[in-house]
C-alpha cells in the first residue's frame, strides 16, 4: 500500500486557499470518530487538500463553495494508512459508501456520481480481464510445445483485443466524461502494420517519426485534469527521455509548445512549470544548463506566481545566475589570479588547442586523489594534443604553503597554477562582481572544465575518465 505524502516540491509551496464548491458525503466503515482525508494525484505526489471527522455513525462530509479541479482524487484512511480512488469532475455533490472489508474487491459504492459509476464499471472489467491475461501469460510460459504456444498466444491476442474494444466503446459512448478523456490521453500511437517491424534504417526512422508525431494525439495541454493523475507525468518523462532529441534547442522547443497551450489552465500551467523547473534545476547532462536558463529567462525572471514562494524564486534565480556564465558552447569567463611567483596569470593568455580549467582545494581529499591522475594523463597523452592545464586553488582552510607544498610534492610543475584567496573572492563580491566560483558554478572540488582554443566551453563538471573520452573523440574526429 502506498503511503500518503504531504506534497512538498524541492523549491515550491502551494499557497493555502479555501477549498470550496463541493459536498462529498463519505460513509466509511468500520471507522468512527476519526479524521479521514481528501487528496488527489499530482504527478507522482499526493497532496492532501481537506480533512473531515467521521461521526459516531461513520459519516463525514467534505464541503466547500467553490468547485474542485477535475481529476483522480483520493479518500485517505484515518492515520493516513491507505486510500482509495474516485473521480471528481463536473458533478461534485455526491455520496460515497466504503467498507475496508470490501474495498480491495471493488466494494466502494457511489450515489449521484455518474463519473464514478463508470469508473467502477471500468475497474471491474479491467480487474477481470487483467486476471485472465495474467493467467494466460503464465500458461504461455508453461506451454509444452509449439502448438500449445500458438493456441495460447491466440487466446492472449483475443483478450488484448477485447480490452481495446471495450475501451474504444466506452470512449465513444461517453465522450464527455472524465474517464474517457483520461483513457484517450493514456493511449500510445497505434502503429501502421508496415511500420511495426522495420527492417532498415528508412523504416526505423519512419516508425520513430510516426510514433513521435502521434504521441500526444488525444491530449490537450490546456486540460488541467491530466495533471491530477499519475500517468501523465510518466508520459511526459517517456516523451522527453525517448523521443525528443537530446540537445537543448529540441527540448526548449517542446517545453515552450506545451507551456503555450497550458496558460489557458492554471492547474496545468502550474504542473508543467513545476515539473520542468525541478527537472532541470539539477542537470543530468551538461547541455541541460541552457534549458534551465531558458526556463528562468522566459518564465521566472520577470513573472510571479501565487504558488511560488520568495525562497523558491530565489533558488531558481541563484541557480540561473550560476549557469548563465558557463553555458555549454559559450565563452568561459576569464580568470586572472596570482601564480606561484605572485605574478598574475590570465586564462585567456594561455595559448593552447585545449585548456583544462580545474578548481581545487589543497586540503580536499578527493582532489589529492584526482590531480595526480590528471597529471599522469596530461604527460602521457594530453600534452601532445596541445592541451594545457590552468589550475585554480581555492583558499578555504588551506594556506599558500599547503598549495605550493602539494604542487612540489606531486611535481605538477608543467601546469599553470593560480591561487584564489578568500580576500580576492571577497573583493570581487564587495565590488559587485561575480566571484570565479559563481562564474564556474563551483559547488564541489575538484570542478573541471574543458575549453577549446577560443576558450569556449566544450564540456564541464567532468571526471578524469570523461575528459579522456572527450579528448579521444576530438582526436578521432580530427
Amino acid at each position: 500500500m502506498k503511503k500518503w505524502l504531504v506534497f512538498a516540491s524541492l523549491i515550491m509551496a502551494l499557497g493555502a486557499s479555501a477549498q470550496t464548491g463541493y459536498e462529498i458525503t463519505v460513509t466509511f466503515k468500520p471507522f468512527k470518530n476519526q479524521y479521514i482525508y481528501l487528496g488527489h494525484y499530482f504527478g507522482k505526489q499526493y497532496p492532501i487538500i481537506d480533512s473531515a471527522k467521521l461521526n459516531a455513525s461513520g459519516v463525514a462530509v467534505f464541503k466547500g463553495t467553490k468547485k474542485l479541479p477535475g481529476g483522480v482524487y483520493l479518500i485517505g484512511y484515518p492515520n493516513k494508512s491507505g486510500f482509495f480512488e474516485m473521480m471528481i469532475d463536473k458533478q461534485q455533490r455526491f455520496s460515497v459508501f466504503a467498507d475496508t472489508a470490501t474495498i480491495a474487491a471493488g466494494g466502494v459504492k457511489f450515489q449521484n456520481s455518474p463519473d464514478n459509476d463508470l469508473f467502477n464499471s471500468y475497474q471491474h472489467f479491467m480487474g477481470e480481464k487483467g486476471r485472465a491475461i495474467s493467467e494466460t501469460r503464465q500458461q504461455l510460459k508453461e506451454a509444452l510445445n509449439a502448438e500449445d504456444s500458438a493456441f495460447i498466444q491466440n487466446k492472449l491476442t483475443a483478450l488484448d483485443k477485447e480490452v481495446r474494444t471495450y475501451r474504444d466503446g466506452l470512449i465513444k459512448k461517453n465522450p464527455n466524461q472524465i474517464l474517457s478523456v483520461l483513457l484517450n490521453a493514456m493511449r500510445e500511437p497505434d502503429m501502421p502494420e508496415a511500420l511495426k517491424k522495420p527492417t532498415n534504417l528508412k523504416d526505423s526512422t519512419a516508425a520513430y517519426l510516426y510514433f513521435k508525431n502521434h504521441f500526444w494525439d488525444g491530449v490537450n495541454f490546456y486540460d488541467g485534469r491530466l495533471a491530477y493523475t499519475t500517468f501523465f507525468e510518466d508520459k511526459l518523462d517517456k516523451y522527453f527521455e525517448q523521443l525528443v532529441l537530446p540537445q537543448p534547442d529540441s527540448v526548449i522547443k517542446e517545453i515552450d509548445k506545451m507551456l503555450a497551450y497550458s496558460v489557458a489552465n492554471e492547474e496545468m500551467n502550474y504542473f508543467l512549470l513545476l515539473k520542468f523547473v525541478n527537472r532541470y534545476l539539477v542537470q543530468k547532462y551538461m547541455w541541460e544548463d541552457k534549458v534551465f536558463v531558458h526556463l528562468f529567462e522566459k518564465y521566472f525572471s520577470s513573472k510571479n506566481y501565487s504558488w511560488l514562494t520568495e525562497k523558491g524564486k530565489k533558488t531558481i534565480t541563484d541557480r540561473a545566475y550560476s549557469l548563465i556564465a558557463n553555458i555549454m558552447g559559450s565563452p568561459a569567463a576569464d580568470i586572472e589570479l596570482p601564480d606561484v611567483a605572485d605574478k598574475n596569470a590570465q586564462l585567456y593568455k594561455t595559448e593552447a588547442e585545449y585548456t583544462l580549467v580545474c578548481f581545487w582545494d589543497p586540503n580536499c581529499g578527493h582532489c589529492k586523489e584526482v590531480l595526480p591522475k590528471l597529471d599522469t594523463l596530461y604527460r602521457t597523452k594530453w600534452k601532445s594534443m596541445g592541451l594545457r592545464i590552468y589550475a585554480v586553488a581555492k583558499e578555504n582552510d588551506a594556506t599558500k604553503k599547503d598549495w605550493i607544498g602539494f604542487i612540489n610534492d606531486h611535481q605538477l610543475n608543467d601546469w599553470i597554477h593560480v591561487f584564489y584567496s578568500k580576500a580576492a573572492d571577497k573583493a570581487r563580491v564587495d565590488a559587485g562582481i561575480p566571484g570565479y566560483s559563481q562564474l564556474y558554478d563551483v559547488q564541489t572540488f575538484p570542478t573541471i572544465y574543458l575549453l577549446d582554443k577560443d576558450k569556449r566551453i566544450m564540456a564541464k563538471k567532468l571526471s578524469v575518465e570523461q575528459i579522456d573520452e572527450v579528448l579521444a573523440l576530438k582526436k578521432k574526429g580530427n
